[in-house]
């Protein structure tokens, strides 16, 4: 068995996850206390190993905290923009769930700041040499509120739950079956190698809850895990939720903050007058809170999160577009002056690129960038080409959020002689709807794991994306294929890498660039940012110094 060791503009978030996939959302905001004339920044939504399930647990705790010599412990005060979506970690989001679950519940595997697996209740894990059985070895110190162990049992049911969520599913599609070994020891058997399970077990989708609180169907309202907390009786549903700190919990030291609550608070003016109020010490904000942090001697940090750009759904023509013929998606590549977007929409916050691949991380190839520059004569020409010289009519969606990018679009759309009509609804219509029109503006959240944004953005239908057409696209299939076939680590990369420059040729989506979440907290603090999460988990809030 293969093993590895270890040691005037802002950009808010709303609705909140949808197979993995967030949506960013533009609100004006003014701050008198800050002199700008806007901030957008394009933040937040919905990561760097791509050895597949190869990858092996680090035996320990710890995500870095230290309560200090004497055990002193701070009051931590979190700022969130959304409220918990459900208790139940079998219904839950990923987005900004990550502290409100990660307070209550352990997971089988967490992950550190770069979205690399590391051990939670499994102390360590094993992949067989044909990649269908992972070993898990459990720790025996751990037990839930209500007072029963966390044992192999209770782990099998709770993973088991977990399998049949409807959310949290996504990490157990090849899992056949989960059973006990023995009383420390559990296995996976799995249909078929997966390369991501253990990334998206590790982002949210392995909390484990009470077999009790299971069965009697309540976790939804009523949170019973084996965290480091647990949901005090003085919360207020969407207004605050406070904890309880649970002295002998196994890994108490990581987690050194007593009191904690957590408040959603998706307005980002009273969030930031929360932090210089003293009410909130750790916040999700944007260039506005980060320029204030710096004048109050604060600190702050960000992370690549989603992309943004022209999303098309019909690649294979089958609705009729023009779409289906590359010359016209490679157009719409071309119209578009990315780096002029980067400044005046974005105001020079995140990455101008034309990729779904993080920037830096595995998958993305800074000579992808180049394959698109800016060239509106080369896009009138392929329009010309693809029979399209007097343009076309395309219906598009619009809602509010997205209004940022509509002026841009119709200039742009004008110069190719493409009349566009806008259909206007609301948010929360338009993730249902988006993808019955030919394309549409979509910023969706990206992932570290290169694997994981194949499978996510690529691969498998979702719902803005019901029906990836890679058959309809030269060579396409043939790559996917072949990355799932590729032995993990550098061979996959490649692969990968290929891919991405296949697609990228292909024009299966117009880019225009990538989007950060950015995090304040007092000097107290320090927030590591996750890719594939809006909030990261409590593992990556530690104490600063």
């Amino acid at each position: 068995m293969p093993s590895i060791s270890c040691p005037d503009n802002d950009s808010q978030v709303l609705g909140g996850v949808a197979g993995g996939v967030f949506i960013t959302i533009p609100m004006s905001r003014n701050r008198e206390k800050i002199d700008m004339k806007k901030s957008l920044t394009g933040v937040a939504v919905v990561a760097a190993a791509a050895a597949a399930l190869a990858l092996t647990g680090c035996s320990g705790g710890g995500g870095g905290n230290d309560a200090g010599a004497d055990g002193a412990v701070k009051p931590l005060n979190i700022g969130n923009f959304l409220d918990v979506t459900n208790w139940d970690p079998a219904a839950a989001d990923l987005g900004f769930d990550g502290p409100y679950l990660s307070a209550v519940y352990d997971g089988l595997v967490t992950t550190n700041a770069s979205g690399e697996p590391q051990p939670g209740l499994a102390t360590e894990w094993e992949v067989s040499e044909d990649f269908k059985t992972v070993t898990f070895e459990l720790r025996t110190d751990a037990k839930f509120s209500d007072g029963t162990p966390v044992d192999a049992d209770a782990i099998v049911g709770g993973l088991n739950h977990l399998k049949e969520g409807t959310t949290s599913l996504e990490a157990y599609k090849n899992v056949a079956e989960i059973k006990k070994v023995d009383d420390d020891t559990i296995e996976f058997d799995l249909t078929q190698r997966d390369d991501t399970m253990l990334y998206l077990m590790g982002l949210g989708r392995s909390y484990i809850a009470a077999p009790a609180a299971i069965e009697a169907g309540t976790l939804s309202e009523t949170p019973v895990g084996s965290g480091p907390y647990t949901l005090s009786a003085d919360s207020v549903p969407g207004t605050e939720y406070a904890f309880d700190k649970v002295a002998d919990h196994w890994d108490a030291d990581t987690f050194p903050f007593d009191p904690l609550k957590i408040t959603p608070l998706s307005d980002g003016t009273a969030m930031l007058n929360a932090m210089e109020a003293g009410q909130l010490n750790v916040i999700y904000t944007d260039k506005t809170g980060r320029e204030l942090a710096e004048a109050n001697g604060w600190n702050s940090s960000k992370g690549l999160s989603m992309w943004a750009g022209l999303y098309f759904a019909d690649r294979s023509g089958a609705m009729g577009s023009p779409l289906g013929d590359v010359k016209v998606r490679q157009a719409l590549n071309y119209a578009f002056d990315r780096q002029a977007m980067h400044e005046s929409i974005a105001l020079g916050e995140g990455k101008v690129t034309n990729q779904m691949f993080p920037v830096g991380l595995p998958g993305y190839d800074e000579s992808i960038d180049k394959i698109y520059p800016y060239d509106l004569d080369r896009a009138q020409a392929l329009l010309a080409e693809a029979g399209y010289a007097d343009g076309f009519d395309v219906t598009m969606p619009m809602a509010p959020p997205f209004a940022g990018y509509q002026a841009i679009i119709e200039q742009t759309f004008k110069e190719l002689n493409i009349t566009v009509k806008w259909e206007e609804t609301d948010f929360m219509s338009y993730m249902g709807k988006a993808s019955q029109y030919p394309m549409f503006v979509g910023v969706i959240a990206m992932d570290s794991n290169p694997v994981a944004t194949v499978e996510r953005q690529i691969k498998d239908p979702q719902w803005y994306n019901p029906n990836p057409g890679l058959d309809t696209m030269p060579g396409v299939q043939e790559q996917v294929d072949a990355v799932f076939t590729a032995a993990p680590g550098d061979e996959q990369i490649s692969a990968i890498e290929t891919l991405n420059k296949t697609i990228t040729e292909q024009a299966y989506n117009a880019v225009w660039g990538q989007n950060e979440n950015t995090y304040v907290s007092t000097a107290d603090f320090k927030v590591d940012a996750v890719v594939g999460l809006m909030f990261p988990t409590l593992r990556q809030i530690t104490l600063a110094g």
